[in-house]
């Protein structure tokens, strides 16, 4: 079964009157060929509309950064993860410096914890697997006797 699916945008026209824009599942479908919609701004709205849900994803990102309460920090991850952006906390996976950023080292003498992370600084998010902030971590190193 397919769910169909449109985000309505109300505006105001130059003469005062209300305009409803409809950006439909059809045309997000055609996401990696926005030109080839049925009608030129449909495919100049599609842009727009993702540019703008960038844009409201960078806004969710800045406001977790500055929460204070565990409850909206939760409801925020749970809002993102339901459009498709999750959070990364890669404790316990081996330091990938292409999907990691190091944020210092705490030493070990368990060598097989040497280059492990030990815990996640600050929360990195991709969104639906494209990375938008790599998160900051805290990297075992074994200490040298």
């Amino acid at each position: 079964m397919i769910s169909l699916a449109s985000l309505f945008r109300r505006t105001k026209a130059d003469d005062d009157t209300d305009t409803t824009t409809e950006v439909s599942a059809d045309m997000i479908a055609g996401i990696d060929n926005p030109d080839q919609t049925d009608q030129p701004d449909q495919a100049e709205t599609l842009k727009k509309a993702l540019t703008e849900r960038d844009t409201l994803v960078q806004l969710c990102l800045y406001a977790l950064d500055r929460a204070r309460s565990p409850g909206v920090v939760e409801r925020l991850e749970e809002g993102l993860s339901g459009i498709g952006v999750s959070a990364i906390r890669p404790d316990g996976d081996v330091f990938d410096p292409a999907q990691h950023e190091a944020g210092g080292t705490v030493p070990t003498q368990d060598v097989t914890m040497d280059g492990v992370v030990a815990e996640t600084e600050v929360v990195g998010f991709a969104d639906r697997g494209r990375l938008l902030r790599a998160p900051i971590v805290t990297v075992y190193k074994v200490k040298q006797p």
